[in-house]
């Protein structure tokens, strides 16, 4: 619904009053929100700056600035970590998005055997909690480590495999409900003109569901960036650890806690997840289906 000028010549003559209790609050509210989502920020980049090291020192914001903290991530394992953590994001998010889509294609296109079932046994495995998992996936890499070793523990290919296995099923009921408001004609349109499953899956049905396809990947790569306890439990060298896990050691002793390259760690962490969002966010508001079958 569009505002029309006698709407706005009315808004523009309403007595102070009124205009508070009809829009004033909005923007109160609005305020509000702003100021809770950025004062935490501001406080974090306030303690990154800090020389002192310490969360107290930044009470007071920007009372004292210098770039030691930044300069002396140099001299850590940071970008080791870093470069592992993106490793792991990257192939975790564009391995959940392959797997969760062709699932949710197999389960919204074609009707075999099961097909209801299986549906139910993801939303399901979905309900418990993946720490319940945690003592059975440990042993099974202990074991697997045996044969296998570089899907042992210590194994970063290991943890994407277990990012994989539990991100699956959320995803491909996700993307299933996607898939189906896909209207069928166009599959039938493209199998008359010779297209096979393939062609049409590859070339038709992704890029209409693209939308989709950027949230699970935006979502599976900020799950996996900071997740933190199954990173503890299978990465065991300090080379082979992600941000979340480095960043933990080193606050993790109270007595030689170092907030400041804590807090400056933590600023540049938040760089890739906010690339990848503004890169992602035309395809996330993006209704690319509209208009994609005409009446």
């Amino acid at each position: 619904m569009t505002t029309t000028q006698p709407d706005l010549q009315r808004r523009s003559r309403l007595p102070a009053g009124s205009w508070v209790r009809e829009l004033g609050w909005r923007h109160l509210v609005g305020v509000a929100a702003v100021v809770f989502a950025v004062l935490p920020i501001v406080y974090v980049v306030s303690a990154s700056l800090s020389p002192s090291g310490t969360l107290t020192g930044s009470n007071a914001l920007f009372s004292s600035t210098s770039g030691a903290n930044y300069a002396e991530l140099g001299d850590t394992r940071f970008w080791t970590w870093m470069a592992n953590t993106l490793q792991i994001g990257i192939v975790t998010a564009v391995g959940t998005v392959l797997m969760g889509a062709a699932a949710a294609y197999a389960f919204s296109r074609f009707r075999v055997a099961g097909r209801r079932a299986g549906l139910t046994a993801l939303l399901i495995i979905q309900m418990f909690p993946q720490m319940l998992a945690f003592v059975a996936i440990f042993l099974l890499l202990i074991s697997l480590g045996n044969v296998v070793p570089v899907l042992g523990l210590n194994s970063k290919l290991s943890l994407i495999a277990v990012y994989l296995g539990g991100a699956l099923g959320v995803n491909t009921f996700l993307m299933y409900g996607f898939f189906n408001t896909i209207p069928r004609e166009l599959d039938e349109a493209a199998k008359i003109d010779g297209a096979t499953h393939a062609q049409i899956y590859w070339t038709i049905i992704l890029r209409l569901v693209s939308p989709i396809l950027a949230v699970v990947a935006l979502l599976s790569f900020i799950g996996t960036f900071g997740e933190f306890i199954i990173a503890r439990v299978l990465l065991q060298s300090e080379s082979n650890w992600t941000l979340a896990v480095g960043l933990y050691g080193w606050v993790s002793s109270l007595l030689e806690a170092n907030w400041g390259l804590f807090a400056a760690g933590a600023v540049i962490s938040a760089v890739p997840v906010l690339a990848l969002f503004l890169f992602l966010q035309k395809y996330i508001v993006g209704g690319l289906t509209a208009g994609s079958v005409k009446g």
